[in-house]
Order: C-alpha cells, then structure tokens, then sequence
C-alpha cells in the first residue's frame, strides 16, 4: 500500500514494570498537546495506551534510538508550492506505513510532484537521509509528472461541453496527485488531454464513496466530447 495516508498509527513499546505509570502519564501529556495543536482538525483525536501480552524481541537501544530518529527526520508534507499555479502543492511526500519484522524496519513514503526534478530532489533528499542512517533506501512505482497546461484545447473543449449539457460552470482544478495521466504523457509528450470524473469523497480510505447521480453525469459528458473531437 504505497498510496497510504494514515488516519490511525499503533506501537507496542517495552518499559519496565515500574515504568508503567510514568509512560501513561507521558502519554496523557502528549496527548493533550496534540490535542491543543490539532483541534480544528482532529476533534476527535485519542492517544490509548494499554497493557498487552508480547513475546517479541525488543530493539537493541542503538537500534532503537537510530529508528526513531530517522523516523522522526524522515519529511512528510509539503516540500514546494507551485510557482506557476497559486495555492498548489508542487512537491510533496508522506509516511504511509511503517513495518517492523525481527530482523528488518520499513518506512513507505509516497512522493508526489507536478514535475520529475522535484520528485527526484526528493527521493535524492531520503536518499542522503538514510545514508546518514546506515539505511538502505529504495525507488520504484513512481509517478511521472504532469505539468499543467492552460492552453490545452481539450480542457477548454471540455469546459463548453460541460456548460453546454448542464448549465453551470465546471470546477476546474490543478490537483496534487499521482495520476495516470503522467504515465500516458511521459512517452506521447505532445498529446493534449485532461483528467475527468465523477464526484468521489474520502478517496483512498476506508470512507471512499462516489456520488452516484453523478456517475450518469460523467458518462454522459463523455459520450459528447468523444463526439467531438475529430479522429485523427
């Protein structure tokens, strides 16, 4: 699961039996701090910490102590805005998942980006991270850009179609994603085209839903424009 943006995250951490308390009371400190620093998005946010039965190894503290600050080290967010479209992310990257065997640590980051280079900035950027680190770090399934285009023929044809059929103005948006569209440019770099759909919330989570009403809106917006445009 590359393209994971975590909503929830779990530990099972090892202290000495006399230790106990004072870790539930770090955790209710840090709880309430994250609580104050994430109130108007995170409402619901809950820090548990519960006694369980574990018979795995633990980390050597050098172990330890390396992982965690890597992790701690590792960007997650916005790397760069867009100089060209205002208010658009550039360049981003986020930890999805983090796995731990007995013998091996993985930390998953997707990178996102409208262009190659600052997609490769970043991976060139965990690169140096986990070298630092004594890590091995590792590239694939990547994404290609996909610059946005102003002048494109197929998003104004799109934008009267769409007013056309339904009366209204369509949203149109630069969004920052990871989208098929860049895998088609890459090797046709001349071909014009756009990507359309129905509405779908919570995408890539366990709320995803698609507007139904607007699946028929969709098909029937792109039925029209195939009629449209000429073939070639």
């Amino acid at each position: 699961m590359r393209n994971a943006i975590p909503r929830e995250a779990y530990a099972t951490v090892a202290v000495a039996a006399d230790k106990a308390d004072a870790l539930k009371a770090l955790v209710n400190t840090y709880q309430a701090l994250l609580k104050n620093e994430l109130e108007a998005k995170e409402k619901n946010l809950v820090v548990l910490v519960e006694a369980v039965d574990n018979d795995k190894a633990a980390l050597t503290q050098a172990s330890r102590d390396t992982f965690i600050r890597l992790l701690n080290a590792t960007p997650n967010g916005v790397i760069r805005n867009s100089d060209v479209a205002k208010g658009v992310v550039e360049t981003s990257l986020n930890v999805g998942v983090v796995t731990m065997t007995d013998d091996n640590v993985q930390i998953h980051c997707l990178i996102r980006s409208l262009i190659d280079s600052g997609k490769d900035y970043v991976v060139s950027m965990l690169d140096s991270l986990g070298k630092l680190a004594g890590a091995k770090t590792e590239a694939k399934g990547a994404y290609p850009g996909w610059q946005p285009d102003a002048n494109s023929p197929v998003m104004h044809l799109v934008r009267e179609t769409y007013q056309r059929l339904f009366n209204k103005t369509p949203n149109i948006q630069i969004i920052h994603a990871g989208l098929e569209c860049g895998l088609f440019k890459k090797p046709y770099p001349e071909m014009d085209m756009v990507s359309i759909g129905p509405t779908i919330t919570g995408p890539h989570s366990p709320d995803e839903q698609v507007h139904i009403e607007s699946v028929g809106q969709y098909w029937t917006l792109l039925t029209e424009l195939l009629k449209a445009i000429p073939a070639k």
